[in-house]
């Protein structure tokens, strides 16, 4: 999935870790490192479009393996990661809310 496919309703999953999280992210998103997605799943929603994300595509790659190795039909990944979300334009916000250009 691109940038440019992720609509305002679906839950924008971040799979990376703290630091990258507050050094810049997509307005509405949730944070939930990879690491600690075994133990968490139960916070991935089951029913409307998740799209995970990390910094590249690669880790939340394997997190949509993971998921839906384990019964979620609802995850995509997202093509490029933070890298092809910022440089199709989309929003990114620091953890003060203000914007930000990784």
């Amino acid at each position: 999935m691109t940038p440019a496919e992720v609509g305002d309703d679906v839950y924008l999953l971040d799979v990376r870790e703290p630091d990258e999280w507050e050094a810049g992210h997509a307005p509405g998103a949730h944070h939930l490192p990879m690491m600690e997605i075994p133990a968490r799943m139960a916070e991935v929603p089951t029913d409307g479009e998740v799209v995970v994300v990390c910094r590249s595509g690669g880790r939340s790659g394997q997190v949509v393996s993971y998921l839906m190795g384990n019964g979620w039909d609802n995850v995509r990944n997202l093509d490029g990661g933070m890298h092809s979300w910022a440089a199709s334009g989309r929003e990114v916000v620091s953890e003060s809310g203000q914007p930000h250009v990784l």
